[in-house]
């Protein structure tokens, strides 16, 4: 990524990722707490990265909001992804995800990679660019279940992927009104090791 020309060193990350006007991107950084590190170091990397931003307190959780219509949250966790009923351990970070909610632009999935892209350096860019999907969603007969009485909306408003990287695995989701548009998405890093357990339970929901 190209160094950012000073006099726009104050432009929002609105401007970058659909006019959303919730973080404050200065220049590219180089990603040096990922998913397998202590929280501490983690917990540093946040608080000097000039994309978050965090407040004053916050740690592994920083939350932004210009109105209550359009917000933005990066949290990182122990808690190992598919298996949310295990205790994660406690001295690594698990997964990291980064989330927004916009009712007046809406939420991409071009949006969530320019986020990424921002967030993290191009080599966790390149590997998420390279990564090979594994299963994506709604699947068809998801689809076709939606059509069906009392169905659960979410078989056809869920729209997602699951990404295989050679570093790290991506989880990718988008939130679909009856419009067709996402008001909300996220996209998540996090340890190849919790891919499996992820993808069984993500491939569960097409029994129900």
């Amino acid at each position: 990524m190209k160094s950012r020309n000073p006099k726009r060193a104050g432009i929002t990350i609105a401007l970058v990722i659909a006019s959303m006007q919730l973080l404050d991107v200065a220049r590219p950084i180089a990603a040096i707490a990922l998913p397998g590190q202590p929280p501490d170091q983690v917990a540093d990397w946040i608080s000097t990265n000039p994309a978050l931003k965090p407040a004053q307190g916050e740690r592994l959780l920083v939350r932004k909001s210009d109105t209550p219509s359009r917000r933005f949250q990066f949290q990182a966790s122990i808690m190992p992804l598919g298996q949310m009923e295990k205790q994660g351990d406690a001295n690594l970070i698990r997964s990291e995800r980064i989330q927004f909610f916009d009712i007046v632009n809406g939420v991409t999935k071009s949006r969530l990679e320019e986020s990424l892209r921002s967030i993290y350096n191009p080599e966790v860019m390149r590997d998420y660019a390279k990564a090979e999907v594994v299963y994506a969603y709604p699947t068809a007969n998801m689809i076709r279940r939606s059509q069906a009485k009392n169905a659960s909306p979410l078989l056809r408003a869920l729209q997602g992927e699951l990404r295989q990287g050679k570093k790290y695995a991506y989880w990718v989701e988008l939130l679909n009104t009856d419009r067709g548009i996402a008001n909300s998405g996220k996209i998540t890093v996090f340890e190849l090791e919790a891919l499996p357990s992820l993808e069984k339970k993500l491939r569960d929901r097409e029994k129900f």
